[in-house]
């Protein structure tokens, strides 16, 4: 997308309307000099001004050109610098390298964030009790709606800008990495082949590097419209070693509940209400969190945060006000069919 927004700062004003007008989403071009460096954008804006102002067609582009626009720098935490251009109701932002040059434009009609995280999605599992469904297909790869299960979470990542994406495979894992292969080439999947089964966090192992200090680990069998943006922000805020997305579940008992002692009553509640927090699958750590990881050994999520617990780090779940659902059992399955025309994913 990037090379059809760029033009020289040589070229015609005719040249220029011609790219915006092959650019319905973005209209904005960026020009460039003869060493590739941005030195700025122009949009249909600019042209009316600078006609208003004496220009015309054959004026010099660089007279049209705004210079004082915002970018992303490569390498750079841009996280807090693009939620200040979001607040300003930018359309696109360019990503530069260090010489200027133009990387990847970032398109807000299309992404909601870019979030400086690496996720990674467990699908190695061998959806036993959605079988027959799953004997022929890995559960991420059932269909909910007219899409994959998977689909939904990779869109949904992609949406925040978490474009480093570790996919863990076992069961029938070569059809997760052929739907893998065309599915978006601004995700970067890196499929990772688990041999044995290691658990919901034990292929965490086996990922050699990560691009960010934080990981969003995940299972890829749910469907969920969580606000990763959110969690992100709460995490940071709260000064999180690791943070376990969680689902309120209220518990509403019909009788008045004793407090006694030696048969004595010392306070009732007349038919009270309990809340709870389940466990949502869905997890921030940073990156020093992965040590704790044993190789090659079955390891649990769960297990992860009770070692995170002992080790003194600190642990805190995040409680997801929207829509979530674990397609584990077939009636869930079934659910997730009748809930998805009227899940807001946008």
């Amino acid at each position: 997308m990037h090379k059809s927004s760029l033009i020289n700062v040589n070229s015609s004003l005719i040249d220029v309307l011609k790219k915006l007008d092959r650019l319905p989403t973005t209209q904005t071009v960026f020009v460039v000099n003869d060493n590739k460096k941005v030195i700025g954008t122009i949009t249909d804006g600019d042209i009316r001004r600078g006609l208003i102002k004496g220009l015309n067609l054959e004026s010099s582009l660089a007279k049209f050109v705004f210079r004082n626009f915002k970018f992303l720098r490569i390498n750079e935490n841009n996280f807090d610098k693009l939620r200040e251009f979001r607040r300003l109701k930018l359309k696109v932002v360019p990503l530069l390298n260090n010489e200027g040059q133009l990387l990847k434009i970032y398109d807000f009609s299309v992404l909601k964030s870019i979030i400086p995280v690496d996720a990674v999605l467990m699908a190695g599992g061998k959806g036993e009790r959605l079988k027959p469904l799953t004997i022929d297909t890995p559960k991420p790869l059932l269909k909910v709606g007219n899409k994959e299960i998977i689909a939904y979470n990779f869109d949904r990542l992609h949406q925040f800008g978490i474009f480093n994406q570790h996919i863990t495979i076992n069961y029938l894992g070569d059809q997760i990495t052929n739907f893998c292969k065309d599915y978006n080439n601004e995700i970067d999947f890196n499929l990772v082949q688990e041999d044995q089964f290691l658990g919901t966090a034990g292929g965490l192992s086996l990922i050699k590097e990560f691009k960010n200090d934080v990981i969003l680990l995940m299972n890829s069998d749910l469907l969920t419209n969580i606000d990763y943006e959110d969690f992100y922000i709460s995490f940071i805020n709260k000064q999180a070693d690791m943070m376990v997305a969680s689902i309120p579940y209220k518990v509403d008992l019909p009788y008045a509940i004793l407090d006694t002692e030696n048969r004595i009553i010392n306070s009732f509640k007349e038919k009270p209400s309990y809340t709870y927090y389940a466990n949502a699958g869905i997890y921030l750590l940073k990156k020093h969190i992965l040590n704790y990881i044993p190789s090659n050994t079955i390891f649990n999520a769960t297990d992860l945060m009770e070692t995170v617990k002992n080790n003194g780090d600190h642990l805190l779940h995040y409680p997801i006000r929207s829509y979530w659902l674990d397609i584990g059992k077939h009636e869930d399955y079934e659910k997730a069919q009748m809930d998805v025309a009227h899940i807001n994913f946008d």
